[in-house]
């Protein structure tokens, strides 16, 4: 058994130079805003949700980009309110959010 039960990666990268990256997009705020409201509805900790920061994911054309595992789904996001839709859709109700989802 996993030690988590979706372990979720957010590409907080910055790249230098002219090149998109999630950092430029708030990464690093959406992260923290997930974090919270997991927190806030019970889910983190063993056996539950973790929510990380990623380095470079080597997607952030697609971004910004977030990856739940063990399921394998990258999902972009706009605003708080796709960020809740995850939360619940996809970690509270186990249901892929398609129209958030970016090509594998």
């Amino acid at each position: 058994m996993a030690y988590y039960k979706h372990h979720v990666f957010f590409c907080t990268n910055c790249r230098d130079g002219e090149r998109e990256c999630c950092a430029d997009k708030g990464a690093a705020e959406a992260r923290a805003y997930v974090k919270s409201r997991v927190k806030e509805l019970g889910l983190n900790g063993p056996g539950k949700v973790r929510i990380n920061n990623a380095g470079c994911l080597d997607r952030c054309e697609d971004g910004p980009v977030v990856v739940i595992y063990p399921d394998e789904v990258w999902y972009t996001y706009v605003d708080r309110e796709d960020l809740d839709e995850i939360i619940e859709g996809h970690l509270l109700g186990g249901q892929v959010v398609r129209r958030l989802l970016i090509g594998q």
